[in-house]
């Protein structure tokens, strides 16, 4: 049996739809839509039945930053460092790293400042209320270690939720 469908015709499954869903929260975490936007695209996500509908959209955002394929092995570790640091440090060791050797590797900077970012907004947290934000250091520290160990493995990783301050 032939079929005269074209691929954007194709019906999407759920984990193409749960894809999609994903890619949306990461644009609205990096500020690339706003709340309103954001639910309408999700809505649309979940009742696309094509890929064509699928494509439109994320048709308009950025594609996802390419996981950092020649990556060298010392970059991965100042990078893994940069957020191992923020634990006993809060932000200035992830900051003495992006300043030392953020100028040398694209890669340790970027990381660094993710790191730098996280620590700053978990200050302020804590500051706004009183110390009662204190308690979300527990997670950091989970946070942490999870974005060293993406960083060992030469993929970027951006924390949720947090003021990027730092470029």
């Amino acid at each position: 049996m032939e079929s005269s469908y074209a691929v954007g015709d194709l019906r999407v499954s759920d984990a193409e739809r749960e894809a999609v869903v994903q890619r949306l929260q990461e644009a609205y975490a990096e500020g690339r839509l706003d709340e309103d936007e954001f639910d309408v695209r999700v809505q649309l996500a979940i009742t696309a039945r094509t890929r064509n509908e699928l494509g439109a959209v994320t048709g308009d955002l950025t594609p996802r930053q390419p996981v950092a394929g020649n990556v060298s092995g010392e970059d991965r570790m100042l990078a893994a460092a940069a957020h191992a640091v923020a634990v006993p440090t809060l932000f200035v060791g992830p900051l003495v790293l992006m300043l030392v050797s953020g100028k040398r590797s694209a890669y340790v900077r970027q990381q660094a400042a993710e790191a730098v970012n996280y620590q700053v907004t978990l200050l302020l947290l804590t500051i706004v209320t009183f110390g009662v934000g204190g308690i979300a250091y527990a997670v950091a520290w989970v946070l942490s270690v999870v974005a060293a160990v993406f960083a060992l493995a030469g993929q970027t990783f951006r924390y949720p939720w947090i003021l990027r301050l730092v470029r």
